[in-house]
């Protein structure tokens, strides 16, 4: 039997909005049905219709996967969604007045899995329909270059702006285009770091974007002081792998969000837990640590993405795993995330609570009781 559009149809019209309580058929949510081979593809437009709680898109995706996917001849099904992006309200001085929200991704630790994070998000919330750019906030180790495959040189068609790469339709900046050796070390201090990444904001041509997901370094120094202070950004997803080793720092950049006033819109558990051929789990990183940070975050847990080899090998091949096996278990866990992260922003701004609403407050005084250092004999 050959899968037309009609039986697509036939089996949404089984998937009913958990908020609204109706057929998404009845709804009129469901348009632009493709059926490529075994490959189907929809779009939920959810525009015009009220939206509910973070759980709301992931329900919607997980049930239409499921009813879709079970159709003869059907091998992958992709979601797409169309609805209004809610927007941050940018200041008068904001480097960055055309992008609708500004997501950082960050964490106190390095070797968490940062920048494997923030491409896999930025290609999954690409591929849901969104317009979406990628900025390699690592001065001294950028990662974007290797991870996307790209090593074209960024130019100026106007002498005032650059133009940004793209790939996969995301739009990228990286210091690591810039280099004419990319082994060779960027040796700046902290005022030279700093000014290239406010050139990389305000300089680059990034255009109307819903997402600009910015890859940040290690640490809580120069650059995300530079972005608190800049910057209005929607928020942060603080990534952590499950071990006190990594959750120890991961603790401080929590606590300097909180301090500079940047939401943080969820945590990413990465490196979670490793399946065997057999089927049976390790948590080799022991468990536990991402929920601790959440709680201590007062935020969700965006989810948890296993260790599987692909993630690795994908990303060294320059096409992140969301973007090469876009219906593995592996993508589905970043698309899953990517889909929780886009209701999350939406129930910050629902619910009164606009993303980025709050400017950074930083305390310079020192403390009260603050002692001098004795002079030196």
């Amino acid at each position: 039997m050959t899968l037309s559009v009609a039986d697509v149809n036939a089996a949404l019209a089984q998937v009913q909005d958990p908020d609204l309580k109706k057929s998404v058929a009845d709804l009129g949510m469901v348009k632009d049905v493709v059926i490529t081979g075994g490959h189907v593809g929809f779009t939920f437009d959810l525009r015009g219709i009220s939206r509910g709680g973070a759980q709301r898109r992931h329900k919607l995706g997980a049930d239409a996967r499921a009813v879709v996917g079970a159709l003869e001849g059907v091998t992958s099904v992709e979601v797409k969604w169309d609805d209004e992006v809610p927007a941050r309200t940018p200041a008068a001085d904001d480097p960055l007045p055309t992008v609708k929200n500004v997501i950082l991704v960050m964490s106190g630790k390095g070797g968490v899995g940062k920048s494997t994070t923030a491409t896999n998000l930025a290609l999954a919330l690409k591929r849901a329909g969104n317009r979406v750019g990628l900025l390699d906030a690592d001065i001294y180790g950028p990662s974007i270059p290797t991870m996307l495959g790209v090593t074209g040189k960024p130019v100026s068609l106007d002498g005032k702006l650059i133009e940004p790469l793209e790939r996969f339709g995301v739009r990228l900046m990286s210091i690591g285009f810039l280099l004419e050796d990319p082994r060779a070390a960027v040796i700046w201090r902290g005022p030279m770091l700093t000014g290239a990444l406010q050139q990389f904001l305000k300089d680059v041509n990034w255009g109307e974007l819903d997402y600009l997901i910015l890859d940040l370094p290690p640490g809580t120094g120069d650059v995300a002081l530079t972005l608190s202070q800049r910057l209005k950004s929607t928020g942060a997803i603080v990534v952590t792998t499950p071990q006190p080793v990594a959750t120890d720092d991961v603790y401080k950049s929590v606590s300097m969000c909180q301090k500079v006033n940047i939401p943080i819109l969820g945590v990413v558990e990465n490196m979670s837990y490793f399946i065997d051929s057999a089927g049976v789990r390790h948590d080799l990183f022991g468990k536990g640590g991402g929920k601790a940070i959440a709680d201590f975050a007062g935020a969700p847990l965006l989810g948890q993405i296993p260790i599987d080899q692909s993630v690795r090998e994908w990303g060294d091949k320059g096409t992140p795993v969301v973007q090469a096996a876009p219906f593995s278990p592996i993508a589905k866990s970043f698309v899953e995330i990517a889909e929780r992260l886009a209701d999350r922003i939406a129930e910050m701004a629902g619910g009164g609570e606009e993303p980025g609403d709050a400017g950074p407050v930083i305390d310079r005084s020192g403390g009260t009781g603050r002692k001098r250092l004795p002079l030196a004999k």
